[in-house]
């Protein structure tokens, strides 16, 4: 499966604003820059925002341990049930880093087969911003979080969802 092309039922669940563009593609010959994790600390905490319709949804990031960052993501269908989850693993490779993900439905069955996922490989670090292929992780303000990630409908670019989370207290 390629990176940008997210599971059709993900692109169902939601009409698609476009915006500005949050996110970033290179050509596939494109080799990662150098990363580590520790470049990746201010992303560590529990985010909270608006999502999808305007519902709720969380992100929250484990600080790295033995080479990995697990994030997950969790998208309500009102304050009181899941929609959807994400498992996430941020992880060094290759002298860069990659994210790796996959989707769960309340019951936990996955959108993804048994063993595939949806990788994103990074594109360029900045300060308190990381720039996979079609993902996007920075900071938005003091103490906020943007996450963004560009989205296909059959084959073909259909925006981008953007979210903006806000860090929980600590």
């Amino acid at each position: 499966m390629r990176v940008w092309a997210i599971a059709a039922s993900f692109a169902a669940l939601c009409a698609m604003p476009v915006s500005a563009q949050e996110t970033r593609t290179v050509p596939e010959d494109h080799t990662p820059p150098p990363a580590t994790l520790d470049q990746m600390h201010w992303l560590a905490g529990q985010w909270a925002g608006e999502g999808i319709g305007g519902q709720p949804a969380y992100e929250s990031w484990l600080p790295p341990t033995g080479g990995t960052m697990i994030g997950t993501f969790v998208q309500l269908a009102d304050a009181d049930t899941v929609r959807f989850t994400e498992h996430m693993y941020l992880m060094e490779e290759g002298g860069s880093l990659v994210l790796r993900l996959k989707h769960f439905n309340a019951d936990l069955t996955g959108w993804e087969e048994k063993d595939d996922m949806l990788t994103f490989d990074l594109i360029a670090l900045e300060d308190c911003a990381a720039y996979f292929r079609a993902l996007t992780l920075r900071c938005d303000g003091e103490e906020g979080l943007l996450a963004a990630v560009r989205m296909t409908r059959e084959g073909k670019p259909a925006g981008e969802l953007v979210f903006r989370f806000k860090r929980m207290e600590r």
